[in-house]
């Protein structure tokens, strides 16, 4: 058995709804929330074979503000897409973007915002802490947005791009994920039994 817990809300304006997919090249990608070394019990684990005894902790305080400053940016105007960063971490929330908006992403892991201990970045594409999210928002509306989120943890990750790949670099900054959005898309059907 399988515990689930599902979270609705009511939006009053269907029209100021946002959705995951990536919306223009040139965007800026923030990560708000802070990432932990917590793979336990992650996607990422299952695939190598470990079960890992580091599971996400609700953390309630910042959960709480984390949550709050992204329905203001929402209700705002000043967010395009937003994706959770749970089942798979940044890795999948990032993937899932771009195949489905059909724009690339680059991402740089050393502007990912974490605790001291996160010096890997399989580690940081892969961790599925709790509370954080994958947010799009326009150049023009960066200044706002980022007074929206003062006192939550946070930081400009990456832009949405023409080109359809997913790039991220790693904390030497090499590019450690270099990868076709159609081939993104066929691994993540694959993945739900489809072709």
């Amino acid at each position: 058995p399988t515990l689930l817990i599902t979270a609705i809300g009511v939006i009053s304006d269907v029209r100021r709804a946002v959705s995951m997919d990536a919306k223009q090249p040139g965007n800026v990608l923030y990560m708000v929330g802070e990432t932990y070394p917590e793979l336990g019990g992650s996607q990422y684990y299952q695939l190598k074979g470990f079960i890992g005894k580091t599971v996400p902790k609700v953390r309630v305080n910042e959960a709480r503000k984390v949550m709050d400053s992204i329905v203001k940016a929402i209700d705002s105007g000043c967010v395009r897409s937003c994706h959770d960063l749970s089942e798979g971490g940044l890795a999948v929330a990032g993937a899932e973007m771009a195949f489905s908006g059909g724009y690339g992403i680059d991402m740089r892991l050393e502007n990912v915002p974490r605790t001291g201990k996160m010096g890997r970045n399989d580690f940081l594409l892969f961790s599925e802490s709790n509370s954080r999210f994958l947010v799009e928002v326009p150049e023009k509306r960066r200044e706002d947005f980022e007074v929206l989120m003062k006192g939550n943890v946070y930081a400009a990750v990456g832009r949405v791009k023409k080109e359809g790949y997913l790039s991220v670099y790693g904390l030497n900054d090499e590019k450690v994920v270099n990868a076709g959005l159609a081939e993104l898309r066929n691994r993540w059907k694959r993945a739900l039994g489809g072709q």
